[in-house]
């Protein structure tokens, strides 16, 4: 039993200070990978929200919201070229300025480690859903390079989901340069490998961030015309 090991928070470094107490000694151990103090920066997601896309309503004004939908995904669902395709989006935090400075150490100065960090709330997550296949939004050649992984990949690697390495991206501008307009008139963004197996399948597309919702998009309209059942989407945040 390591009741007085002294473990490092994988996001500030601090150490972090174990709970010393009858239950801490007799209940089953629990690695603790973040400080209480990192953990009550991260804003889970709660209360009622977007359908499709899980936005908080609380945070929308109201003028914004057209019935169980936010504005943008009733602009999506009334366009015919977009509607259907991606049945639901599930984000775990809200992208506040915390989670932001967290993200980039992750995605952009290559520390992996922070994979482990969420990877334990998103198999909470997808154990209530239901899918066949789990596909992490990929990068392109020229990204992977810069960043060196795909944090999507690792975040399934770290929840021990089998991760199906289908889709192949093609290499075009950074889409946070991009307008929301740019972004859903962008050609399609994603090839499908010749020898994926999807037909009848339920799956979970898995990224970092939900901003407009086009890349998942754009993957989720990729995958039910190559003829899979259902496309949901799992986000770190939102």
């Amino acid at each position: 039993m390591k009741i007085f090991e002294q473990n490092h928070c994988l996001i500030c470094h601090e150490i972090i200070l174990p709970d010393i107490g009858w239950q801490a000694i007799f209940s089953a151990e629990k690695e603790q990978l973040i400080c209480n103090k990192c953990e009550r920066k991260l804003e889970k997601i709660a209360g009622e929200t977007c359908r499709i896309c899980s936005r908080p309503f609380r945070l929308l004004n109201e003028k914004f919201r057209d019935g169980d939908l936010c504005h943008d995904c009733f602009r999506w669902e009334e366009d015919g070229k977009w509607k259907g395709f991606l049945t639901k989006n599930y984000s775990l935090y809200l992208y506040n300025d915390f989670l932001k400075e967290v993200m980039a150490k992750f995605k952009f100065r290559g520390d992996y480690a922070l994979a482990k960090v969420f990877a334990h709330f998103l198999k909470e997550v997808v154990q209530q859903l239901e899918a066949d296949v789990f596909v992490p939004i990929p990068l392109s050649e020229e990204r992977l390079f810069e960043r060196g992984f795909n944090q999507a990949a690792a975040l399934l690697l770290e929840a021990g989901l089998p991760s199906s390495e289908i889709l192949t991206r093609i290499h075009l501008e950074k889409q946070s340069k991009k307008s929301r307009t740019e972004r859903i008139h962008l050609p399609q963004v994603f090839r499908l490998i010749p020898e994926a197996d999807i037909q009848g399948k339920r799956i979970i597309l898995i990224d970092d961030i939900y901003t407009t919702g086009s890349t998942l998009r754009h993957a989720a309209k990729l995958l039910k015309q190559a003829g899979a059942e259902n496309i949901q989407s799992l986000t770190l945040a939102r």
